[in-house]
């Protein structure tokens, strides 16, 4: 067991017991064979000496539970790290950002407090999964349909405060953004609600985000200044009908006019989430095997650092008869209205790119009822149906030059513009052939990842050995420098694993990172005994800037 940083043996066993008489003794952890489940089973530094592995966990059952369990941190100077479901693989996991926390288990506390499908909205506490929310609207026949990312297992709130996104409607799709009113336990142990939420009695506490004075939920998210205890999110007005078409352009450069129809179509209201797709991207082959099969001449193409050239691609592409690049357009409303845009796309926005296709490939009304209709779903998380199948991208797959035991993403933000993804792939294809990464599937075939609206990601996985420690300690290097690089073209992250989170916030540098100065200056002020998850994006309390 690694204790915390600056805590004495006396003081953490004496917090230990309190924790207990609060919460239960059976919902107090410290065996190893519990603590191995709070791990990162994804971490790039598995089994190493700097591994972030807790010390503890506690799991309360109601905010009068979490509010004691943070007043006995701030007695002992005992840091904490709050997790929802813990189950953002890819991005950390439940692993705390410096070993020796105590996790603050909010399994527990999985309520749905209210669903309303006239005003649309919910309530919901960190326990509640997408996987728990959907059963519940679905159970009592509510009419509204959520947003959800590729984990199903998740939690609509702990995926909003770390900023995930999902896959519908442009509105709803930035989880955080769509959230309305929280409830926070500050790191004094103090209840605070927020917007209209702070109202007793509120009546509209997910519906007006603002209420009334300076707006204070960001601080929220990717940060360390208390433990959210409830939030409310806007939702979907279930649609009548939905369909789904298929834009497919022949030529590499044919992805400049294809990003700005959809730019307009997206923009104009016309479609929820566009999803791009390249037919020789391995992150493409592996999330829909049935469709893009492998070849051993494209696996050729894909073992070489950052890929093969544009005209190799394009070649093979001819050869094989199918386009270079494809997107996806979603369109939601009466069956009237979702044909007509479909068929605005294709006489008016794309028609004047040589050699478009288009291709209609899902077509539903609403309800979805029959659990046989649901499985035929392709797209699963366009209808708001949470599952796993995307999720297990980071799975050994035969697409994947060099499949590991997991992965981290690399994710920076790019403009939403054709021209400059081109840029980025001259930018990181050449940076992988230098580095000789093989790990990652870099090259000219990435596309756009459109989650996050009006802005791309420019998205990869590094994947982790948990044999070979060698590969994972130049994944981390590289990961660490593509992060440098990404920031001198003024890119930079928009979410993090625990142990690239201090490099990310660094990028954004601007006089001297007062950003991050100014954070530091509130959590000194707010959290003075730095208990609250320590490090958190990449915020430290002033005990572990200068010392504990």
């Amino acid at each position: 067991m690694k204790l915390p940083k600056g805590v004495s043996a006396a003081d953490f066993n004496a917090a230990l017991k309190e924790f207990r008489l609060v919460v239960g003794e059976n919902w107090v952890f410290t065996g190893d064979e519990d603590m191995h489940l709070y791990r990162d089973a994804y971490s790039l530094v598995w089994g190493e000496p700097d591994e972030l592995v807790a010390s503890a966990a506690v799991a309360p059952e109601n905010v009068e539970q979490v509010q004691a369990v943070v007043r006995i941190a701030g007695k002992y100077r005992i840091p904490l790290f709050a997790i929802s479901t813990g189950k953002n693989l890819g991005y950390g996991g439940s692993a705390p950002n410096m070993a020796g926390n105590v996790i603050v288990d909010l399994k527990r506390m999985n309520k749905v407090i209210e669903v309303d499908d006239k005003r649309n909205f919910c309530i919901v506490e960190p326990g509640v999964s997408y996987f728990d929310l959907y059963k519940y609207i679905h159970e009592r026949g509510f009419k509204v349909m959520m947003d959800v990312p590729d984990p199903g297992w998740g939690s609509p709130l702990g995926n909003a405060v770390d900023h995930g996104l999902g896959y519908t409607w442009m509105n709803y799709r930035d989880h955080f953004g769509s959230h309305c009113g929280m409830e926070v336990v500050l790191p004094d142990g103090e209840v605070m609600r927020t917007g209209m939420a702070a109202i007793p009695g509120s009546k509209t506490w997910a519906e007006n985000k603002y209420g009334y004075g300076a707006y204070v939920d960001g601080l929220f998210a990717q940060s360390n200044f208390g433990i959210v205890t409830k939030m409310g999110f806007w939702m979907q007005p279930q649609p009548d009908h939905f369909l789904s078409g298929q834009v497919k352009v022949p030529k590499y450069h044919d992805l400049i006019p294809l990003i700005n129809g959809v730019n307009k179509m997206e923009d104009q209201g016309l479609i929820g989430h566009p999803r791009y797709s390249c037919p020789m991207d391995p992150l493409c082959m592996q999330m829909e095997p049935e469709i893009y099969k492998p070849t051993p001449e494209l696996m050729a193409l894909n073992s070489r650092p950052g890929g093969s050239t544009v005209e190799e691609y394009q070649a093979y592409a001819e050869k094989q008869g199918h386009e270079f690049w494809n997107v996806m357009l979603n369109f939601y409303g009466p069956k009237e209205t979702v044909y007509a845009n479909w068929e605005y796309a294709k006489k008016t926005v794309f028609a004047a790119i040589p050699g478009v296709r288009f291709e209609e490939i899902e077509n539903y009304a609403f309800p979805l009822e029959n659990p046989e209709a649901i499985k035929k779903v392709r797209h699963k998380v366009a209808l708001g149906i949470p599952n796993m199948s995307i999720f297990s991208i980071g799975a050994r797959s035969a697409a994947m030059p060099e499949p590991g035991d997991g992965h981290a993403w690399f994710s920076p933000i790019v403009p939403r513009n054709g021209e400059e993804f081109i840029h980025a792939h001259k930018v990181f294809t050449k940076a992988a052939r230098e580095m000789n990464i093989t790990s990652a599937p870099i090259s000219v075939t990435n596309v756009p990842m459109s989650w996050q609206y009006r802005t791309y990601l420019y998205l990869f996985p590094v994947f982790v050995s948990r044999s070979d420690k060698e590969r994972n300690r130049k994944s981390v290097d590289d990961f660490n420098k593509l992060i440098k690089l990404a920031a001198e073209n003024g890119w930079s992250e928009y979410r993090t694993a625990p142990i690239f989170q201090d490099a990310v916030a660094a990028t954004y540098s601007f006089n001297n990172n007062i950003l991050l100065r100014f954070q530091e200056r509130l959590k000194d002020v707010i959290d003075p005994h730095g208990i609250m998850a320590p490090g958190r994006g990449g915020i430290w309390p002033k005990r572990y800037r200068e010392g504990s």
